[in-house]
């Protein structure tokens, strides 16, 4: 968030500084209040492409065995151009790299959970997808353990939907 500060602080004073050059070519003949109105501006539009290109540079960035099995967009009163077309600012992707199964339990599979959002630091949470039972289990806590056999103790599951994106994604992953 600091790096984003100092670029939108950049992109002010740049194009201060070019309404000042185009003040000064013309020999002052334009007022002096273009040069609030093209920082103000060039600050504003920098924030707007900044929020609408996030998802699309990170998951970029991700590669190809971590798809994105979710997203969230969101509008709000402050981003008054969010109710034009939504900002995503959160995703959740499943690292198929990390696929794991248990051939006493073939229709489970254990994954990497990648949870992102906007300026906070990403969480990678290990889960077990039960892709036959629709339901999910996420390996954290002190009671969780997978027993000599590969059933999962102590976890508390969670009921999904059939058409959950996450349970999809991981269940269409081949073990590792």
């Amino acid at each position: 968030m600091l790096f984003e500060f100092i670029a939108v602080v950049t992109v002010g004073v740049a194009l201060a500084g070019i309404a000042m050059t185009l003040r000064f070519i013309t020999r002052q003949r334009l007022p002096k209040w273009i040069i609030p109105v093209f920082a103000g501006l060039g600050m504003l539009l920098y924030t707007i492409w900044s929020e609408y290109s996030w998802f699309s540079r990170v998951t970029a960035a991700l590669p190809p065995e971590i798809p994105v099995a979710w997203h969230n967009a969101d509008a709000a009163f402050w981003r008054p151009w969010s109710y034009y077309q939504p900002v995503i600012n959160r995703f959740t992707a499943v690292d198929l790299r990390t696929a794991q199964r248990n051939a006493n339990f073939p229709d489970q599979v254990m994954v990497d959970v990648i949870l992102a959002a906007r300026w906070q630091q990403s969480a990678r949470v290990k889960v077990v997808l039960d892709c036959a039972g629709h339901r999910r289990a996420d390996l954290i806590g002190r009671n969780v353990s997978i027993a000599e056999n590969g059933e999962i103790t102590g976890a508390d599951w969670i009921t999904l939907p059939a058409d959950d994106p996450v349970l999809q994604t991981g269940c269409a992953a081949k073990a590792g």
